[in-house]
């Protein structure tokens, strides 16, 4: 059995432009891979077909592989999802999980892995970042990647309320709001290592919040709790904020533990989905 860390990611910053003729929003995003993973278990099958095991019932694992044998054999294989990532929180657990797919597939047929990102970007716009992970900058419609220097040594506070955004809504009401910009970030809130750069700001979160009012309601709670400037990844509904170390980090998600669905402290990864030859616990 073979095991795959997915990680989740951070958007650090995400400006939108409006849609093209086709639809999608062209995007520039600072994207930060984080140390809070879903897992997957890949094995050869025994039976014609894939077999797949999970805890939720629509994920992008079937279609990667689905994917990656139009580009090269793959064998029938038993999967296993774990997940840990929430969904519907803008922190990529979905996509993740299919580099993780491509990864396990490309290694079991003894796949060269360089085809991996052509493959990814059939599955999804923002697959193929998590095939290298790090800190990158995200541009068009997801496809195109530059590699960044890490931004620094600091951890985040990830936390996810009650409820969930679906993504596809958001983007629709941003439409609806004629493209608002989101509010940067001062560059006495950041790390220094992220100020006096592009805006950290989220231009989706003008119409999250209009889409789902209690979003605006928790964000403030937890404004409240840190006393610092708390963040959108994605189109939400997970926030996150800034803080020097994880013990601190941990300290504010345990200050929000009412308020909150799930929340930890997590360190920044400086790769995307890795095989592993067994599972710690890089989160707290």
């Amino acid at each position: 059995m073979s095991t795959y860390e997915a990680p989740a990611k951070l958007n650090l910053s995400l400006l939108v432009s409006p849609p093209r003729n086709d639809g999608y929003h062209p995007l520039e995003s600072m994207v930060q891979t984080v140390e809070w993973c879903d897992l997957l278990e890949v094995d050869p099958g025994e039976e014609g077909t894939d077999s797949l095991q999970s805890d939720i019932e629509h994920n992008l694992v079937e279609r990667a592989l689905s994917e990656l044998r139009k580009t090269a054999p793959v064998p029938p294989l038993d999967l296993t999802l774990t997940k840990e990532i929430p969904i519907a929180a803008g922190l990529g657990g979905g996509s993740s999980d299919a580099a993780a797919a491509l990864l396990g597939g490309a290694d079991i047929a003894g796949v060269a892995r360089p085809i991996l990102p052509d493959v990814a970007s059939r599955v999804g716009a923002d697959v193929a970042l998590f095939l290298t992970g790090g800190t990158q900058m995200m541009r068009g419609v997801g496809y195109e990647l530059e590699q960044l220097q890490p931004p620094g040594d600091f951890a985040v506070a990830v936390v996810v309320p009650e409820f969930g955004l679906v993504t596809k809504d958001v983007y629709r009401r941003w439409d609806d709001l004629e493209g608002p910009e989101g509010d940067p970030v001062p560059d006495e809130g950041l790390p220094p290592g992220l100020r006096g750069g592009m805006p950290m700001r989220n231009d989706l979160l003008p119409a999250a919040l209009d889409l789902e009012p209690l979003l605006g309601d928790f964000m403030a709670d937890v404004v409240a709790s840190w006393a610092s400037p708390v963040c959108l990844t994605g189109s939400g509904s997970a926030c996150f904020g800034y803080f020097a170390s994880l013990d601190e980090a941990a300290d504010a998600a345990g200050a929000v533990a009412g308020l909150i669905d799930q929340g930890r402290a997590v360190a920044l990864r400086d790769h995307g989905v890795a095989k592993v030859d067994r599972v710690s616990d890089p989160v707290r």
